[in-house]
């Protein structure tokens, strides 16, 4: 049997067990392409000619809960990045107050809550600290706002904390990076690790006491890239309770993109314009270069290698999807947009993983973790209060 001979049986899965999506870019592609004007792309309606994401996608992909990134590029800093998240904050209200399909979750119950209703779970994960301009009473405001992760670091380092795309800085976190992530722990706000050199991973996973979340990384086996999670530190994440998700980024799951993608990238600088930028001006320029320099292509079946191995070395109870859609330029055959995951849960019954086994991958991983931060943090509470340290204090 082929693939698409069990595509039935994957939108059976997804209709019981929807997919938990741990990272997903449109409110930073509103801010880019329209400035938030949700009326030029109300995503009621099929906006595929300009997003990955819309309502109708995401209900044809079976998408019960998804962490929107509310994102900001890491040239931003100090209060602008600051600003800059509020305004992403504020933009996912709006989108779930707009849209009926969409609810507020806070917490597991709640995600548990949306199931039930048939409605799309809509969580927050600020990607990137530099978000909360070294300010511990910053990051427990952004947590009373609704944001359930935070991942450390984006591209580039941070005062405290190093990124899997920088030169080495403080070899992982530094003593005010542990403490963010202590104060994390203590809020119940998700510690995520996708972006961060491997020194960082392992300190965070170190000092947590609550489990971790990879929100869109892949397995640097399978493809040698800085942005995906080493065997080593897969492994530790049975004894943390963690869960990483498999992102489906072409340059961070197959090894023959990398290198295009390096020479697109260069290419997208020399026309003035930012790698990340996915605007219509930039697809014009990536498509372009595509056309004279043919891109390798994942597909679905890339992103099943990942999860094949991921699953072999962490175990089933620790992967998940996190397809970093509305982030990146380019996507993998077949994981066009978030209508697409049904190919890759039918994919992954052809190699015999089990219902049991899906249902794990698509919901209850990341339903668990979230349980898991909030059971912590609600006993550190009862241990101690705020934390007002200072990266001065504490670095320095």
């Amino acid at each position: 049997m082929g693939t698409e001979d069990y595509l039935e049986q994957a939108r059976e899965l997804l209709e019981d067990f929807p997919v938990v999506d741990g990272h997903n870019d449109l409110p930073w592609a509103l801010r880019e392409q329209v400035r938030y004007d949700l009326d030029r792309r109300d995503i009621a309606e099929d906006q595929s000619a300009h997003l990955h994401t819309d309502i109708p996608r995401l209900r044809a992909g079976g998408v019960g809960a998804q962490f929107w990134s509310v994102y900001v590029r890491s040239d931003l800093a100090g209060d602008s990045a600051v600003s800059a998240t509020l305004e992403q904050i504020d933009v996912v209200g709006r989108l779930i107050t707009r849209y009926a399909d969409l609810v507020a979750a806070r917490t597991a119950d709640d995600m548990e809550n949306a199931r039930r209703a048939g409605r799309i779970a809509s969580l927050m994960g600020a990607e990137g600290g530099h978000s909360i301009n070294n300010s511990l009473a910053t990051l427990r405001a952004l947590h009373t706002l609704g944001v359930r992760y935070m991942t450390l670091t984006h591209n580039d380092n941070l005062p405290w904390a190093d990124s899997a795309t920088d030169k080495p800085g403080v070899g992982g976190l530094s003593p005010f990076g542990h403490e963010v992530v202590r104060e994390m722990n203590r809020a119940g706000m998700l510690v995520d690790l996708s972006h961060v050199a491997a020194t960082t991973m392992r300190d965070a996973l170190a000092t947590s006491a609550a489990p971790v979340i990879f929100s869109h990384s892949s397995s640097r086996a399978v493809c040698d890239h800085p942005r995906n999670v080493p065997d080593d530190v897969l492994e530790l994440l049975p004894a943390n309770g963690g869960v990483a998700m498999a992102t489906f980024v072409p340059k961070f799951i197959l090894p023959e993109a990398i290198t295009w993608t390096e020479a697109a990238d260069e290419n997208m600088r020399a026309q003035g314009l930012h790698p990340l930028d996915t605007t219509e001006a930039g697809m014009r320029v990536q498509r372009a270069y595509e056309e004279v320099s043919p891109r390798p292509v994942a597909t679905a079946a890339t992103v099943a290698d990942h999860l094949d191995h991921m699953r072999e070395v962490a175990g089933i109870d620790h992967i998940g999807i996190g397809g970093d859609f509305d982030g990146t330029a380019f996507t993998p055959e077949g994981l066009d947009d978030v209508a697409g995951y049904p190919n890759l849960i039918a994919e992954l019954f052809a190699r015999r993983w089990s219902p049991e086994d899906l249902s794990k991958l698509t919901w209850h991983n990341a339903v668990r973790a979230l349980r898991g931060a909030e059971d912590v943090a609600r006993g550190l509470r009862a241990e101690r209060g705020p934390s007002t340290a200072t990266i001065e204090e504490l670095d320095g």
